[in-house]
């Protein structure tokens, strides 16, 4: 049987993935890429990195797009700025811009509630409110962060190469803008996770010394970390809010139960939205040499597609896709991804997800909008925007 041919441009990417996948778990897409569509091809391939590089860039890409030795080093000397003490530590200014974000939100609301954009009036505004109180930055910041997002979205949304390039370019210009102050402070630098950040020694390639140096980041290591963690969480934070609540708003049960219930039912229960609708749609590989997945022969040097959306809506593993069962699904759940390049960053987007979330349910009710909202489409998921409903809690009761 020959391989299944798809296309992904400008579609919505459950349904042409929901259909390609009951043909066959891989599918090539017209550039000769194969797209990897089912829940274990997409395991085979994250978890074998001997097999499968992630330096699919021609940019730098620290740590995402490292194999081997490298990449384990830098996560090794990151992964810290995510533990459970950091997290711990961070919660309660969450909790605080969260609280602000909601009042602002239903200042003068009334008792009908009024209709908000999850994406790009919540998820949003704070997504940069949280990721600047993390990282030290400025919060005048907060109005060019936004616009970045705008710009940014729009190129990708369009497949704009010269502006998705312009975009990349005007991001780490902010990045620069916030390492030269704590560059010129010296050891009097303010201490936060940007200047700890600066501080970090790692073991890796020195241009002018034969093998690996235990070595502060350079410049452009600095700007590309920053960008990972940042520039992918601002918009996936939005994009992950407008599903969570247009969803929510859709099964008040769930939503009574996400907000009265523990803080691990709550993570379970969004975790499994996502799963159904996941926003981080596909991770890029490269095959290092031939590998055969199911009845597919990659050869060496292929581009491979993970298609994290689909694997997710993977009927062999999860029965009917939509179905919620948050407890029987998160074992298989791959909305952060799998193997050694699963997602650092997880732990700060689980916990500034379930803060506002658990925020805004305990001051509002989200009620579907009679809009209907707009889909995103390829390469980009869920919501361009969610519109729903916010009625008060003193209203509701």
């Amino acid at each position: 049987m020959s391989t299944p041919r798809i296309s992904l441009d400008g579609l919505e990417p459950r349904s042409i993935t929901d259909e390609q996948r009951a043909v066959a778990p891989l599918a090539r897409s017209e550039d000769g890429t194969w797209v990897v569509l089912g829940h274990a091809e997409a395991r085979r391939v994250v978890e074998d990195a001997e097999a499968f590089s992630s330096a699919v860039s021609r940019f730098l890409q620290v740590p995402n797009g490292l194999d081997g030795t490298e990449h384990a080093a830098v996560r090794a000397a990151t992964d810290r700025f995510f533990a459970p003490e950091a997290m711990a530590r961070l919660e309660p200014v969450l909790v605080r811009i969260a609280r602000g974000l909601v009042a602002e939100l239903l200042e003068d609301v009334p008792g009908t509630g009024t209709e908000v954009d999850a994406v790009a009036a919540i998820g949003a505004v704070f997504a940069v409110r949280a990721q600047t109180a993390w990282l030290g930055w400025p919060a005048a910041l907060e109005p060019e962060l936004l616009a970045w997002m705008s710009q940014n979205h729009e190129a990708t949304r369009s497949g704009d190469l010269a502006g998705t390039a312009a975009a990349a370019e005007r991001f780490d210009e902010i990045i620069r803008s916030v390492l030269a102050p704590r560059r010129a402070l010296g050891s009097e630098d303010p201490g936060d996770v940007t200047a700890q950040l600066m501080r970090v020694r790692v073991a890796l390639p020195d241009p002018d010394t034969p093998g690996a140096v235990d070595r502060l980041f350079t410049e452009e290591e600095l700007v590309s970390v920053l960008r990972n963690w940042t520039g992918g969480d601002l918009g996936s934070i939005a994009l992950c809010l407008g599903v969570i609540l247009r969803e929510l708003a859709h099964r008040p049960v769930l939503a009574t139960r996400l907000r009265t219930g523990s803080a691990a039912e709550a993570t379970a229960i969004i975790d499994e939205l996502l799963r159904i609708d996941d926003p981080f749609v596909a991770n890029r590989r490269v095959a290092r040499c031939p590998v055969r997945i199911g009845e597919e022969e990659i050869a060496a040097g292929d581009r491979v597609l993970v298609h994290w959306t689909s694997a997710n809506r993977d009927e062999r593993v999860f029965g009917r896709a939509d179905s919620v069962d948050p407890a029987a699904h998160a074992s298989a759940n791959l909305v952060y991804g799998a193997g050694p390049h699963a997602c650092p960053g997880r732990p700060l987007a689980t916990l500034e997800l379930r803060v506002l979330v658990r925020e805004l349910l305990a001051a509002a009710d989200a009620r579907p909008a009679e809009e209907p909202g707009e889909r995103e489409i390829a390469p980009l998921g869920g919501w361009a925007h969610a519109p729903v409903v916010l009625v008060p809690r003193s209203v509701t009761g």
